[in-house]
């Protein structure tokens, strides 16, 4: 598991440098500052105070009960509404949500939202923004937390402190990394390196360089990433200490490690424990450790692998930090699994995965399952592996199901400030109307004899108001049905998305039953294919494969994005099946094996004709995304509805759970194939879960008929 070797442990906050003269920005206006001299500490008692923070949040990750005894200490000699008990309370809610410690953070936050009017409102605006970021990220809303700092274009230009437009900066390129937005994380950073130029601070500017090699690392933009990373490590060299090189070392063990150029990324590994031991802190060695696990588990040196994470454990414990502890039980779990341990392993994984899940991670327990799933592969338990996979999903799933919700939330708002500002334009035309309706009236009374000619007047004018509206409610019905459609589709590859299902089944009638088959596919190693190529390259895979289906299928047939690299097809059949005589034949694996009541169907034989046809039509050719050529295959899972042999109608959330589980066996029996679900015995929803649960088992009982295919053999690229 390799989450902590990719987290820098950025703290974000505000440093205690000299500040400069601070601009009017946004609606809150601050007035210039006074000079550092001018504050309620004397000269040499704020230089003092100024270094005494700096060398705080330089520490970064060190010891955090330490840092907050310092901090409050800190915090007593600060001034109400000083600069001073800015810095200081900006510090502590950063450092505090770093510490998994809510409660100290949003009080923090409390204190920062409520700063007096005054010339450090808007900076303790801005700070409050940090804050809350952090507190979003300890609660796993990554993407709201970007959108903490939406303002932040605003200060560029000013005379804001430096300092703190650089942690902001530095945080929204961890963010949009996270996030996926590289090229904005690659941007974000070379701002941020503008502002450590210009403060002319080595350490600081060692520091940004070292994030931004990570930022174009998970750009895939490997070269540049190298040479930050030697940038950095030249800056550093001029101030060092044991915490900041201890980040840089950790950057370019990330470097080396996806360049492939593994022995290189364990001696830096190594030089990274070396710094984190000289600093004294548990968290920092746990974390070194445990990426070092990591790395040896690439390499496939189980054993020692397990004994350095088995090491990194007791100090993440001992420090309270989750995420080290998480990575450092997934590493031992990996190693035990891959030395032959399954049950030991198993058991230190889901320990793991129960962390993340009270951290709130979703994302990362369901790269959690993922892992255990490839891992209980490769020693061979095949059904744990599905069971993992299976799983796996279920994670990705509740992460899609939230992310999908946050969109929909915000094309809602969206949608509803359109209307609104509709609605005020209308309203403003109406004053008008009325307006002209009294001007009318005015000259009925004076001009007796123009009666005739106003309410003419009157009535063209009501007749246009009329029009305008009815245009302006087609144009309002419009923009609703265009934006209802957008939330039902994909926008990488135009197919409906889950949501687009979701509205299509519930259009079905209640009594209906639906007879055709379902399939859901699965891009093999699609993971694989970022790493090695990038996302844009991953993106173009995506695409072409949508348009492969699609070809290969009739227009009535609908195509759906699933989520992540998987798509789902539904597609319908008019006739009924019907039982023929049963066909004896090796149960248990083969191509078109049988196994449990023997039933085809027109239905089933159209089915695996089109499985076939999709695996040969994925695979037929390399997939090429600029100079690369990308082999691709893919695992379906498929059924036929009603269920056979006793014409099993399941709810659509069983029916899909079915075809999920099958796909995994195709997974699992080694990727490129199609595992077909012919018949169930199962008479009721119940029966058919528990089989479900237990399908290779049930399969080899007789109790499920499957066939299955194999996909064409690629030959090697040139």
């Amino acid at each position: 598991m390799n989450r902590a070797l990719l987290s820098l442990g950025l703290l974000c906050s505000l440093t205690a440098c000299q500040p400069e003269p601070s601009a009017a920005v946004g609606a809150k206006a601050a007035a210039p500052p006074p000079s550092l001299q001018g504050l309620r500490l004397s000269g040499e008692e704020a230089q003092s105070f100024a270094r005494e923070l700096e060398a705080i949040e330089r520490g970064g990750l060190l010891s955090n009960d330490e840092n907050e005894r310092k901090l409050r200490e800190l915090q007593l000699r600060t001034a109400p509404s000083s600069l001073e008990r800015l810095q200081v309370l900006a510090l502590r809610g950063a450092a505090a949500a770093r510490s998994h410690d809510e409660s100290l953070a949003q009080q923090m936050l409390v204190e920062l939202q409520a700063w007096p009017e005054g010339p450090w409102s808007s900076l303790a605006q801005l700070a409050a923004d940090v804050v809350r970021g952090e507190i979003l990220v300890l609660k796993g809303q990554r993407r709201e937390a970007l959108k903490t700092l939406q303002a932040l274009p605003a200060f560029s230009g000013s005379n804001a402190p430096k300092d703190l437009l650089i942690r902001c900066y530095q945080f929204q390129m961890h963010m949009r990394g996270d996030a996926g937005d590289f090229d904005g994380a690659v941007e974000a950073g070379h701002e941020a390196l503008k502002l450590a130029d210009q403060m002319g601070q080595s350490w600081r500017r060692a520091l940004t360089l070292s994030m931004l090699s990570y930022a174009y690392a998970q750009a895939q933009q490997l070269d540049q990433a190298l040479q930050f990373t030697e940038q950095a490590l030249a800056e550093a060299a001029k101030d060092p200490d044991p915490a900041l090189m201890y980040q840089i070392h950790n950057s370019l063990a990330i470097v080396l490690s996806e360049r492939g150029q593994m022995e290189l990324a364990l001696k830096a590994s190594q030089k990274t424990q070396a710094y984190a031991r000289q600093t004294g802190s548990d968290k920092l060695l746990a974390l070194a450790l445990a990426n070092y696990a990591d790395l040896l588990l690439k390499r496939g040196s189980y054993s020692q692998a397990q004994q350095v994470a088995e090491e990194a454990l007791p100090l993440a414990l001992k420090a309270k930090d989750p995420t080290s502890e998480a990575v450092a039980r997934y590493n031992i779990g990996f190693a035990k699994i891959s030395q032959k341990r399954v049950d030991e392993g198993r058991r230190e994984v889901m320990a793991a995965i129960a962390t993340d899940e009270r951290l709130g991670s979703v994302g990362d327990a369901a790269l959690g399952w993922l892992e255990l799933g490839e891992y209980l592969e490769r020693a061979g338990d095949l059904p744990g592996a599905v069971k993992a996979y299976h799983q796996h999903r279920r994670w990705d799933d509740q992460a899609l199901r939230a992310e999908t919700r946050k969109a929909m939330l915000e094309t809602q708002a969206r949608y509803d400030d359109d209307k609104r500002a509709k609605e005020i334009d209308l309203l403003g035309r109406d004053n008008s109307l009325k307006a002209e309706q009294l001007r009318s009236r005015d000259l009925q009374i004076k001009l007796w004899a123009a009666m005739g000619g106003c309410v003419v007047l009157s009535s063209i004018l009501l007749g246009l108001a009329y029009q305008r509206i009815r245009k302006t409610n087609h144009a309002l019905a419009r923009s609703n049905e265009a934006l209802k459609h957008q939330s039902e589709r994909d926008p990488l590859t135009g197919l409906a998305n889950r949501r687009y299902f979701q509205a299509a089944i519930k259009r079905q009638p209640e009594d209906g039953e639906f007879s055709g088959t379902l399939f859901l596919i699965d891009i093999d190693h699609f993971k694989r294919i970022n790493d090695n190529y990038g996302h844009a390259a991953g993106d173009s895979v995506l695409v072409e494969v949508a348009k492969r289906l699609r070809s290969a299928l009739r227009e009535v047939d609908l195509v759906v994005r699933w989520g992540g690299e998987e798509f789902l097809i539904l597609v319908a059949a008019t006739e009924a099946p019907r039982p023929v005589a049963a066909r004896q034949a090796p149960r248990g694996g083969g191509e078109t094996t049988w196994g449990g009541p023997a039933f085809v169907s027109h239905e089933s034989a159209d089915a695996k004709a089109l499985a076939q046809r999709l695996l040969d039509q994925i695979a037929s050719q390399p997939i090429v995304h600029g100079r690369e050529t990308i082999r691709v295959t893919a695992s379906i899972g498929f059924a036929c509805l009603p269920i056979m042999p006793h014409g099993l109608v399941p709810s659509w959330e069983r029916a899909i759970d079915l075809v999920d589980t099958a796909m995994y066996l195709a997974k699992a029996h080694g990727r490129n194939k199609a595992y077909g679900i012919e018949s169930v015995d199962a008479k009721d929803e119940p029966q058919l879960q528990q089989l479900t649960a237990q399908m290779e088992s049930s399969w080899r009982e007789g109790q499920i008929s499957l066939q299955t295919l194999q996909g064409p053999v690629l030959e090697p690229t040139v």
